[in-house]
C-alpha cells in the first residue's frame, strides 16, 4: 500500500460563485467607497455599480491599479487571508522533495477560508489545487502556473465512543495511532501513511487487509456553488485505490470525514505490529512517495514484486533510483521531475515487454502549466 493522495484539482470553470443582486452590488459600492483597500475584490461588478449608483466615483483603473499594486509584492492579504507570491517551492509541499515554485500559496484552517481562497482563484481565472502531506504528488521542476491550497483543516473530535470526526487535513498516520490507543479497531494501517484524512478517502487507502472505506461512517464535501453537502457512507462506492469522490464532477474539497470504529482490546498491540512490519519492509525514512504504482488486479503478483523479477530493483537512471528495500518506492537522490518521469516510464515498459502487465499509476504527476 503505498501513501495517500492528497491532491483534489478542479478547472476554474467548474466552480460556480453565485452572482449577487443588484441590492447587495449597491451596499458593496458604498462599501468600497468607504473602503478603499478592498476595492479590488469587486472589479468584476464595476460596470454593474455604476448602473445601479451613478454617483459613485470607483474607475476601473483605481481597482486595477489596486490588484497590480497588490499582487506586485511578495506577499498580500486578499478574502482575508495571506497570499505568498511565487516564493513557495513545491519541493517543501512534497514528500518526494521535487518541484519548482508555485505563482501563489496561501493556507487554509477551516471551510469558510478553504472558500475564500476558492473564490479568490476564481474571480481571477486562476489555476489551483489543494494538497495535504503532499505524499503521493509529483511536482515539476518548472513549479505550477497557479495556486497552491495547503489545507490545514486539521481538527478531531470523539463525538461519542467510537465515533471520529476528522478535518480532511488531519494527518492519517497521527489518526490510525489515536484510534488504536483509545482501542478501536480499523485504522490500525493508517499508522505508517503519512499522507491526510481527505487524502486517504479520496484515494480509499488501505494495507494489512483494512481499507479506510471499511470505517467511514458520512464525509462532508464541499461543492463548486459553495454548498456543504454530508454525505452517508451507503452512498458511496470504493474499491481499490479508488471512490466515488474521484468521479464527482461537482467537488471542491473534502472537508472532513466521519469515522464509526469498534472496540478491540489489541488494537494498539495490532497497530504497532503493522507499523513495526511496514519499517522493515519500506524505505520510510527515504525522499519518496510511497508506492509509485498500483499493485495490478487479479493477477496475484504485486507491482513491487513484478519490477523486482524484471531486474530493476535498485536500478537508479540519474538521480533517481529503485529502493532497494522495496521495488515499488522510487527514491529522490537529487533526482529532477524529468530523471523521475523517465525512471517511471522506463519500469512501466520493462514489465510490460516482460510480463505483459500494464503498470498504472498511483502517484499523481501535476503539470506546470
Amino acid at each position: 500500500m503505498g501513501f495517500t493522495s492528497d491532491m483534489f484539482v478542479r478547472p476554474i470553470s467548474d466552480i460556480k460563485i453565485p452572482n449577487h443582486d443588484y441590492k447587495t452590488i449597491f451596499k458593496t459600492a458604498q462599501q468600497c467607497r468607504q473602503h478603499p483597500p478592498q476595492i479590488s475584490l469587486y472589479a468584476s461588478h464595476y460596470h454593474l455599480m455604476k448602473r445601479v449608483h451613478k454617483a459613485t466615483t470607483i474607475t476601473t483603473t483605481c481597482i486595477l491599479k489596486e490588484e497590480r499594486d497588490r499582487c506586485s509584492s511578495p506577499s498580500f492579504t486578499s478574502h482575508g487571508l495571506r497570499f505568498i507570491r511565487g516564493k513557495k517551492l513545491l519541493s517543501e509541499l512534497s514528500t518526494w522533495r521535487i518541484g519548482g515554485p508555485c505563482k501563489y500559496f496561501v493556507q487554509v484552517f477551516d471551510r469558510n477560508q478553504l472558500l475564500s481562497a476558492i473564490r479568490y482563484c476564481h474571480e481571477r481565472s486562476i489555476r489551483f489545487l489543494i494538497i495535504g502531506k503532499g505524499s503521493n504528488c509529483l511536482f515539476d521542476d518548472a513549479g505550477f502556473d497557479g495556486c497552491v491550497i495547503l489545507n490545514r483543516i486539521d481538527f478531531i473530535e470523539e463525538t461519542k465512543p467510537g465515533i471520529y470526526r476528522v478535518g480532511s487535513g488531519y494527518p492519517f498516520n497521527q489518526l490510525g495511532v489515536r484510534c488504536s490507543n483509545d482501542g478501536f479497531t480499523g485504522l490500525e494501517f493508517a499508522s505508517g501513511v503519512p499522507g491526510t484524512v481527505g487524502g486517504g478517502a479520496f484515494m480509499n487507502a488501505g494495507a494489512n487487509g483494512q481499507e479506510i472505506s471499511d470505517a467511514i461512517y458520512s464525509v462532508e464535501i464541499l461543492q463548486t456553488d459553495g454548498r456543504l453537502e454530508t454525505i452517508n457512507r451507503n452512498d458511496l462506492a470504493f474499491g481499490y485505490r479508488k471512490s466515488s469522490f474521484q468521479d464527482m464532477q461537482d467537488l471542491a474539497a473534502i472537508v472532513a470525514v466521519t469515522f464509526k470504529l469498534k472496540p478491540f482490546p489489541s488494537a494498539r498491540e495490532q497497530q504497532k505490529e503493522y507499523l513495526t512490519k511496514r519499517r522493515l519492509s519500506q524505505p520510510l525514512g527515504e525522499r519518496s512517495a510511497g508506492s509509485v504504482f498500483k499493485n495490478p488486479e487479479g493477477i496475484g503478483v504485486s507491482a513491487g514484486e513484478l519490477i523486482e523479477k524484471a531486474g530493476l530493483k535498485g536500478f537508479r537512471l540519474g538521480n533517481a533510483k529503485i529502493s532497494e528495500m522495496h521495488a515499488n518506492f522510487f527514491i529522490n537522490c537529487g533526482s529532477t521531475s524529468k530523471d523521475m518521469i523517465e525512471l517511471i516510464n522506463l519500469v512501466k515498459e520493462k514489465v510490460k515487454d516482460k510480463f505483459k502487465v500494464e503498470l498504472r499509476e498511483e502517484i499523481q504527476y501535476v503539470s506546470p502549466i
